[in-house]
């Protein structure tokens, strides 16, 4: 136990929140157990990692959550609190109402996963009620004001909130006492600010020349507006792929505590954030959720510019949809190789996609291939391209000018994203589709085409993406001149051969399915 301190609230608000900093350290542990802070393998950063993802709650935020129940007055414990979440406060609530015995109710969106209602009313047990409100966290936070307003009970801030930003600074507490520090420079997330105000008064307190750094991720930066603006702005459109941070408006009380200590606030991408997803994975085999990895996204930003330097990162959270695992392994930024979306003209005629990638595509990786034959004339195939070198990659450009293919740049395309392949069956005579399972290797599609396809047939579909398996798996459809000719390769097509896994040809009823005509 501390020895006992006075508060002072006369205090200016930076000295109350380190006060309370001082007063939560004998809370919190009541609760859980501080987090460990370990050494990212990186062959040319030094990075440490605090692993909030260790937590109870797999995230930081029980500690502003339990910090705030532990000072509630009896009267106050016994009319209850009401909150308002997307996942991680709402877990820290329900921790701290079962261990302290006080009835919470917690407003989620209604697109909340199932995977955080569960794991909020498994902390919480019989004390816990979770009422799903509006689609979005402000909607939430709206019902849960109306209903703090009906019941009397006291209402719980995520972020705005002294108590709570007192607690989540303990965090930088055990940072600063095991004995790893000092750090040149510290990359801390930001939603509300919670977190952010109290890890960077204590890091300030201590580390004085420690450059101190908010992130946000684009689309959802809340504190880099409110500090143009001179005062928290409400954002008019909310990107919410790192839902943890996505809060339209930064708090007043972190916005005062940000503005005096950090040193600029600057914003990550999705596909920026989902590349160091996949770093801590590599690094310290975790799974972090995006709003988690924010920080090291921005380390790895400029990890040219902290050669030499000693970082600091967050990982403030780990309670990821286990579906949205999927998106991120296939998504921009999941591979360390730069990739670029590409459509290319080529003629209608058999020989020409083999044509295409021995001349322009050497060298490359082939992620994504959607084609569908829509002209009797020409293809427009789309490819998505990928190459560790980016010179190889920034050659591709040149490759297809000097062999006089017309090309387009298709990042970010609607139709790509959502695989719209179209495709005309009036165009095909003859048409075979088959399911091609190869072994991802270098060249393995290419070859099959050359040694099975090339002058048999023209290829009329073509649907491929990277899975990151060791077997592709392809949808493929090759139109013939006539009957016999799809016969005879047909029957001398082995199921499995040099390359290959499997080739098998789709039913009737399948085929038909996809083309739209009963009789292919």
């Amino acid at each position: 136990m501390l020895p006992a301190m006075e508060r002072d609230d006369s205090l200016p608000l930076d000295r109350r929140l380190r006060q309370e900093i001082l007063f939560a350290r004998e809370r919190i542990y009541h609760f859980a157990r501080p987090t460990p802070l370990e050494r990212l393998d990186l062959p040319d950063l030094e990075v440490w990692v605090k692993r909030e993802d260790l937590s109870p709650i797999k995230a930081y935020k029980w500690r502003g959550a339990c910090n705030r129940m532990a000072v509630l007055t009896a009267d106050e414990r016994r009319r209850g609190v009401v909150t308002a979440s997307a996942g991680n406060h709402a877990q820290g609530v329900a921790l701290a109402a079962a261990k302290l015995g006080i009835d919470a109710r917690i407003h989620m969106p209604r697109s909340t996963p199932r995977v955080k209602q569960d794991a909020v009313l498994k902390l919480g047990g019989e004390r816990v009620e979770i009422v799903l409100s509006g689609d979005s966290y402000d909607e939430a936070v709206a019902s849960a004001r109306a209903d703090e307003a009906e019941r009397g009970a006291v209402y719980i801030h995520a972020y705005d909130d002294l108590q709570v930003m007192a607690g989540q600074g303990t965090l930088a507490d055990e940072v600063v006492l095991s004995g790893h520090g000092p750090f040149d420079v510290a990359f801390l997330q930001i939603g509300g600010g919670g977190m952010a105000a109290g890890v960077a008064e204590w890091l300030r307190t201590y580390w004085p020349d420690i450059e101190l750094v908010g992130v946000e991720g684009e689309g959802q930066a809340s504190m880099k507006a409110a500090l143009e603006a001179g005062k928290p702005t409400a954002l008019e459109r909310l990107d919410i792929f790192c839902d943890g941070t996505a809060v339209r408006q930064a708090g007043s009380l972190p916005f005062e505590i940000c503005k005096l200590h950090l040193d600029r606030v600057e914003t990550v991408s999705n596909a920026e954030v989902i590349g160091a997803i996949r770093a801590l994975w590599e690094g310290l085999r975790c799974v972090a959720e995006p709003s988690g990895a924010m920080g090291l996204a921005a380390a790895l930003k400029h990890r040219r510019d902290l050669a030499g330097k000693r970082v600091l990162v967050v990982l403030c959270g780990a309670n990821v949809d286990f579906l949205q695992l999927g998106h991120m392994a296939t998504s921009e930024g999941a591979s360390k190789a730069r990739s670029r979306t590409l459509r290319v003209r080529i003629s209608e005629r058999a020989g020409t996609m083999l044509d295409l990638l021995d001349r322009a595509f050497a060298g490359l990786t082939i992620t994504d291939f959607q084609y569908g034959k829509v002209d009797a004339v020409d293809a427009w195939p789309v490819f998505t391209l990928s190459a560790e070198d980016p010179s190889v990659l920034d050659a591709v450009e040149t490759r297809l000018d000097q062999g006089s293919f017309e090309w387009r740049d298709l990042a970010g395309a609607p139709d790509v994203q959502f695989r719209a392949i179209p495709l005309r069956s009036d165009l095909l005579g003859h048409p075979l589709f088959l399911r091609l399972d190869f072994y991802e290797r270098p060249g393995a599609l290419r070859d099959f085409l050359d040694q099975r396809v090339r002058d048999r047939a023209n290829l009329c579909y073509f649907n491929y993406r990277q899975s990151g398996e060791r077997v592709g798996r392809a949808l493929i459809g090759l139109d013939f001149a006539d009957a016999e000719s799809r016969e005879r390769f047909t029957s001398g097509l082995p199921v499995s051969g040099d390359g290959y896994r499997r080739c098998e040809p789709l039913d009737a009823e399948a085929a038909a399915r996809l083309t739209g005509h009963p009789g292919t």
